[in-house]
């Protein structure tokens, strides 16, 4: 088996997230969650007892200071956004602050350079159907989402995300199944027996809303019979350790078809 890599990131920051850190734990994976400090769209947040005893064992990333899509906005309030969130998580957690994730998946590339000058290691997007960690670590892209997408919504993201070349094998092997939970196994399995990295990401609000922790719990249980500790990685190990500005994980990395 080659080197296989399991991370995994929460966003939102709801107060759903306890009840997620607690199956991770149980399960023995680490998890990063990227919490807004107020969120615009009236969704609950983590209270800042909640944020503190969960930054206690996980990762705690920003997701802006209220949920804001930052290409939505002027430029001087998307950098308000990007540093006071930082600014008010760090005093709140007393500790620093180092990923950021865009929200939405809503930003161009002058917001990288703002997130990278207000002092973070990496940004996360919602660019999906990727087995690696990118190109830039204000970038890194993820491989699925835990949520039951159609057939139809992979195929818009892929055509809207760009990389076709690098991203078309692994479109083609999740189409093979009908179903969305048989499509990640079958994706993870691949990883397992080929390598590269499996970064899922989910809303803790979305497994509660669809009836989904006992699949995502089965999920888990089966993922770390296959993956041991030491490559069960936050979003923040799995830059530190693979990402320099340029990939260094199956560079190149694709699926031949």
């Amino acid at each position: 088996m080659k080197t296989a890599v399991l991370s995994l990131s929460i966003d939102d920051g709801h107060p759903l997230d306890m009840r997620m850190a607690e199956l991770l734990a149980r399960h023995g994976v680490p998890g990063s969650f990227h919490v807004p400090v107020r969120n615009s769209e009236g969704q609950a947040v983590l209270s800042r007892a909640s944020l503190r005893e969960l930054s206690q064992n996980f990762e705690i990333g920003s997701h802006t200071l209220d949920h804001r899509f930052l290409a939505h906005l002027d430029l001087h309030e998307a950098l308000r956004q990007i540093t006071e969130g930082k600014r008010v998580l760090q005093d709140l957690l007393g500790k620093v602050v180092q990923g950021f994730c865009y929200p939405g998946g809503k930003y161009r590339a002058l917001h990288c350079r703002m997130v990278e000058a207000a002092g973070f290691r990496y940004a996360r997007t919602t660019r999906n159907l990727h087995l690696n960690v990118g190109h830039d670590p204000m970038e890194i892209p993820t491989t699925l989402q835990f949520y039951p997408h159609s057939r139809a919504v992979l195929m818009r993201n892929f055509l809207s995300q760009g990389q076709w070349r690098e991203r078309r094998g692994v479109l083609d092997l999740l189409l093979r199944e009908p179903h969305w939970l048989d499509r990640l196994r079958r994706l993870f399995a691949w990883v397992v027996r080929h390598g590269g990295v499996f970064h899922l990401w989910c809303h803790s609000l979305d497994i509660e809303r669809l009836g989904l922790w006992q699949a995502l719990d089965r999920f888990l249980a089966e993922a770390v019979e296959w993956i041991p500790p030491e490559r069960r990685l936050t979003n923040l190990q799995l830059v530190t350790r693979y990402c320099e500005g340029v990939s260094r994980v199956n560079p190149g990395f694709q699926i031949i078809r």
